[in-house]
């Protein structure tokens, strides 16, 4: 076996491999997000509800105005209930 012949084959076959790794890096490829409908329709509620305030000003004012006249009623019986409720949710 001659070895010159061997070496010249090996440099046949890295000059092959050399060329695929140039043709692989000239390759233009770019990578694309495409957002399906359902994904735009949460972006727009997340956007709508990071507009909208976190207070509801209706429920709220007429108990302000309540508490303030003192016209504000606490139904003993009603406390006592949802109190127990809550002790009951963290046994």
């Amino acid at each position: 076996m001659r070895i010159e012949a061997y070496n010249q084959v090996q440099q046949l076959y890295n000059s092959a491999k050399v060329q695929k790794e140039q043709n692989v890096q000239r390759k233009n490829t770019t990578d694309q997000v495409h957002i399906s409908n359902m994904g735009l329709d949460i972006q727009a509620a997340k956007q709508a509800v990071k507009g909208a305030s976190d207070i509801r000003y209706d429920l709220v004012e007429p108990l302000k105005r309540a508490i303030a006249d003192g016209t504000y009623n606490v139904s003993p019986e009603s406390f006592a209930e949802k109190l127990m409720k809550k002790y009951e949710e963290t046994l």
